[in-house]
């Protein structure tokens, strides 16, 4: 019997189920999704005891209902040998993707904030980006002139931060005009082929938030 596909529930936009996305896609596993678009959906899976914590994102995998962003992400990295060979790896990726995610985080608030608050939050993120995350990278990368950023294969650290990367550029699109180690990074951890299939169209990785998702989540989770 074929094993079912994992299946995410959130609604249909990046938000923080973004990075699941990229790591499953990463791993080449196939999923499925079902987009919240209603507080009625929202509150069906919390009647039905599906949600642990009451929130989403929720990833159906392996028999079990996953919940929180990062246990998901170590779950699915684990299983898929995208989490080191080793303990002190392991906690290398680990701090690098805390790291990382602390950053992503101003980039998934930044469509909810008032609109003459989103352009000072761009220049903050640029800043927090080229002063205090990427020369962290850049010296990792120059340190030990590896393709990864830990052990020599790619890991959670190497997506989630080029997912990260990917989502600054956008925004400020010579953000790496400073970091060529990170500059060849991004060229080559996009060309590995499972990761190269999700940035082409057509994929399930979504598209920059619109009104019509920021709408869609206010609806869904405000009160």
């Amino acid at each position: 019997m074929m094993a079912t596909k994992p299946k995410l529930h959130y609604p249909n936009g990046r938000g923080r189920m973004e990075s699941v996305r990229w790591v499953l896609a990463a791993a080449g596993v196939e999923f499925d999704e079902e987009f919240l678009e209603t507080k009625e959906q929202l509150q069906k899976l919390q009647d039905g005891n599906h949600l642990l914590f009451q929130q989403v994102p929720m990833v159906e995998i392996d028999g079990m209902k996953l919940v929180q962003t990062r246990s998901i992400l170590h779950y699915i990295a684990d299983k898929h040998h995208l989490f080191g060979k080793d303990l002190k790896e392991r906690t290398l990726i680990d701090m690098y993707v805390e790291g990382t995610l602390d950053l992503l985080e101003l980039i998934i608030m930044h469509p909810f904030l008032k609109p003459d608050d989103q352009q000072k939050e761009v220049v903050n993120m640029a800043q927090k980006a080229i002063i205090r995350y990427f020369p962290v990278f850049e010296k990792v990368l120059r340190g030990h002139g590896q393709r990864f950023l830990v052990g020599n294969q790619l890991s959670l650290a190497d997506i989630i931060l080029l997912q990260t990367i990917l989502a600054l550029e956008e925004k400020i699109p010579n953000i790496l005009s400073a970091f060529p180690h990170l500059q060849e990074f991004t060229v080559k951890i996009s060309n590995i082929p499972t990761i190269k299939k999700f940035l082409e169209p057509g994929s399930k990785r979504k598209p920059p938030p619109d009104d019509i998702y920021v709408r869609t989540v206010y609806n869904i989770f405000m009160p």
